[in-house]
């Protein structure tokens, strides 16, 4: 038997909350990286999962494929060693080119195991660099925006204001490395061959017009200077 509604399914519509983009800057991704008395203060399975991520904020791999890499994907070819890898979602092939920084914590982490990383859960893995992020001091308020019939807003109430460390998660060494890629110039086609993205892929839009953002920024930055 068909249930009359009326015309009261007009009236009715979805909320849904997003939160930005969380990438890092290129000053905390250097301060990951280089600050070795932050990284000595670290508990042993934190200094691990630093590890971990920054090398997905090099290579923009994304975790599962990330804590698989094994000594056989890293390829010494012309002077230079390169990553290799076959994506378990999109099965697309990815060689990354490695600066001395991924280099170092491939060496630090080789042991007699096939895999590189030793393995670790993603739950685990997250809990853990959030609480990194915590003792790195990133607290800034991250603010979630409410879309109501198509039309985003920011939501003004302040338990929908999350901290930056709150945020950070496995996806934001991918979305950090896809930012930076597109920020330093390199052309759409070749990042979107890099990341395995899909040429109508709108994840991938989403980091265009972030990383025009964070472009056009810098732009006005230089015209106030001018």
């Amino acid at each position: 038997m068909a249930i009359q509604t009326g015309m009261y399914y007009r009236s009715m519509y979805v909320f849904r909350e997003e939160i930005p983009i969380i990438t890092l800057s290129m000053e905390q991704l250097h301060f990951l990286i280089h600050d070795k008395k932050f990284e000595k203060n670290l508990p042993e399975p934190y200094r691990r999962s630093k590890d971990i991520f920054v090398m997905g904020c090099i290579v923009g791999l994304r975790f599962g494929d990330l804590i698989c890499i094994k000594k056989s994907n890293i390829l010494l070819q012309d002077g230079a060693t390169y990553l290799k890898m076959r994506s378990k979602k999109s099965s697309t092939d990815t060689i990354v080119n490695l600066p001395q920084a991924a280099l170092a914590i491939i060496q630090k982490h080789r042991t007699k195991n096939i895999n590189i990383f030793n393995s670790i859960s993603l739950n685990q893995f997250n809990n853990n660099i959030k609480a990194i992020a915590l003792m790195a001091g990133w607290t800034q308020p991250v603010q979630r925006l409410r879309s109501r019939r198509g039309i985003t807003s920011v939501e003004q109430k302040n338990n929908n204001q999350t901290r930056f460390c709150d945020n950070i998660s496995s996806h934001t060494m991918r979305r950090t490395s896809i930012t930076s890629m597109l920020t330093s110039g390199m052309p759409e086609h070749v990042v979107r061959k890099i990341s395995g993205h899909t040429n109508d892929s709108k994840a991938f839009f989403r980091y265009v017009n972030l990383a025009q953002s964070l472009m056009d920024t810098e732009i006005d930055k230089l015209h106030k200077n001018l």
